[in-house]
């Protein structure tokens, strides 16, 4: 793969740009530093602003080389990039770590943020395409909806991109390696919160109470049918009970129990039909102990969903950058989630997973000693380059 000379001589600069934005995590919605930062850059390589959007979002406008005549195309992109961190305090030892405990990078979305503002540097210098490019700098990412905030906002209306392209960091997957899904991508991501009521009494006389405590269990046990009798082996969905509350003492049977989970799905239908099983299961077992379920299932995230022409488009411009050997396209979807599934509702795209590498670089992700690994910082700007180009052409 060959690298442009102008990416080349900006990496040390854009580097130096994402160990300073993973020296300073900031959480959903609070990316006032982050957002700032990044503005800045935008203005200095003379890109129209916008601040604001989803509360802590940016967006900046880049206009092809016929604008300055007066024309240009009409056509328009967008590239998002998410900017906010985790709350988690960083393990690692380096120079750039996080300044405050209790928030870290441990994602890469302050790598995700360095490329985009990378490519809008790049693209800036000649702006040699035909059409407009937006591009987008995401808060909220992680469990916040930042995208839904900023579609929210009038983001689509106020900057009428004709398509969306995301991309996200892939520990455990070959540096110089991309992912490419033709259809889902990641899970849906919804939660559950459930309290079995029954009516307590004391331990050692069972026999005049209804125990919420075995109803629950008999309920986490009946639960597992979801997936192993329910679902179509092929269609996967997972369904996980994380935390049991009941009882405050060793000889009191009490009045009830409360639990809560999550169901990851990644067909829509399955989803729907998912949470009815899921209820009906909760509220029956129940029942059949003498107790009543109150069953909350909140959606979450919905099911990220490339489209085809776009996912062709995303194959066709990383093979051109890495060889088709190394573009990957039969990859099982991940359970995880990704709010860029909203802006996919919304408008044709594909998001893809930039491969991350092995070893100390390529740790996964969510974790305490989690850094982003620097050198694939030229192919996502490479990649974010050629699409452009790719998809708005000179005439």
């Amino acid at each position: 793969m060959k690298i442009s000379n102008e990416i080349i001589n900006f990496l040390p600069e854009i580097k130096n740009w994402r160990h300073e934005l993973h020296s300073h995590p900031e959480l959903g919605y609070e990316e006032e530093w982050t957002s700032n930062f990044v503005a800045e850059k935008l203005e200095s390589f003379g890109i129209e602003v916008h601040k604001g959007l989803g509360k802590t979002g940016v967006v900046g406008v880049l206009k092809g080389i016929n604008a300055n005549q007066g024309g240009g195309g009409n056509k328009a992109i967008g590239l998002r990039a998410d900017m906010d961190a985790l709350p988690m305090t960083e393990e690692n030892e380096f120079s750039y770590k996080s300044k405050f405990e209790g928030r870290m990078h441990a994602c890469g979305h302050d790598g995700h943020t360095a490329m985009l503002l990378g490519a809008a540097k790049v693209l800036s210098l000649k702006r040699d395409f035909d059409g407009t490019v937006y591009f987008i700098f995401q808060p909220a990412e992680e469990g916040g909806g930042g995208g839904l905030a900023m579609i929210e906002d009038g983001m689509f209306e106020q900057f009428p991109m004709d398509s969306v392209w995301g991309m996200h960091n892939w520990p455990g997957m070959e540096e110089r390696t991309v992912a490419v899904h033709k259809g889902s991508v990641m899970a849906a991501a919804d939660r559950f919160e459930v309290t079995v009521n029954g009516s307590g009494g004391h331990a050692a006389m069972p026999q005049a109470t209804n125990d919420p405590v075995l109803a629950t269990t008999a309920i986490v046990q009946a639960l597992q049918q979801i997936v192993s009798r329910k679902q179509n082996p092929l269609d996967s969905v997972v369904v996980s009970v994380t935390q049991i509350n009941a009882g405050s003492g060793f000889n009191i049977i009490p009045q009830k129990a409360d639990f809560i989970g999550t169901i990851r799905t990644i067909n829509p239908d399955t989803r729907i039909n998912v949470h009815k099983q899921f209820t009906d299961i909760c509220e029956a077992t129940a029942l059949a102990y003498g107790c009543v379920a109150d069953v909350s299932v909140v959606k979450g995230y919905p099911v990220t969903i490339n489209h085809a022409d776009e996912s062709e488009k995303a194959i066709e411009v990383a093979s051109s950058l890495f060889g088709a050997e190394s573009v990957k396209t039969n990859l099982s979807p991940s359970m995880g989630a990704e709010d860029f599934a909203y802006m996919l509702e919304k408008k044709p795209g594909s998001y893809i997973w930039l491969g991350a590498g092995e070893g100390k670089s390529g740790c996964m992700l969510h974790n305490t000693k989690y850094d982003f690994n620097d050198n694939v910082l030229p192919l996502g700007i490479s990649y974010w380059e050629q699409l452009v180009k790719s998809k708005l052409p000179l005439r």
